[in-house]
């Protein structure tokens, strides 16, 4: 926006004054960029280990098939449960290792904090699906 302003006086020989106040406005509207969303990671499953040592553990991911175990490294080992009651990622689990600081199949569980549990059947390596990455 722009004012200009006249001022000046009725005599003869009287120097007149003209004076410009400017002024600006700016509005910046940022737009947050959007990248498309990542194609999901596809897995595959290999035989895996009978047993992970707990202090190997990093998190935990609930999948369909079962629970993603993600350890330290970098590596995924997906459990697979018997039959349990739902599992809820917001309530959370437990798996307490056994006397000698692992998490073994077919001898521990995941226990829910509704107060079931999960017996674990097998683990299974997960791998990058080449495949079906494209």
């Amino acid at each position: 926006m722009m004012t200009a302003l006249l001022i000046a006086s009725g005599g003869a020989g009287e120097t007149v004054l003209l004076a410009q106040l400017s002024f600006r406005e700016q509005i910046i509207i940022r737009l947050p960029s959007r990248q498309p969303p990542p194609q999901p990671m596809r897995w595959k499953e290999k035989s895996g280990p009978k047993c992970i040592p707990a202090d190997a553990l990093a998190g935990a991911q609930i999948s369909g098939e079962g629970v993603d175990l993600l350890l330290r490294g970098g590596k995924r080992v997906r459990a697979k449960l018997g039959r349990c009651p739902p599992l809820d990622y917001y309530s959370g689990f437990y798996i307490r290792p056994g006397r000698d600081g692992r998490v073994c199949e077919d001898r521990d569980a995941i226990r829910v904090r509704s107060g079931g549990s999960c017996e674990i059947q097998e683990f299974r390596q997960l791998v990058p699906d080449k495949k079906r990455e494209r």
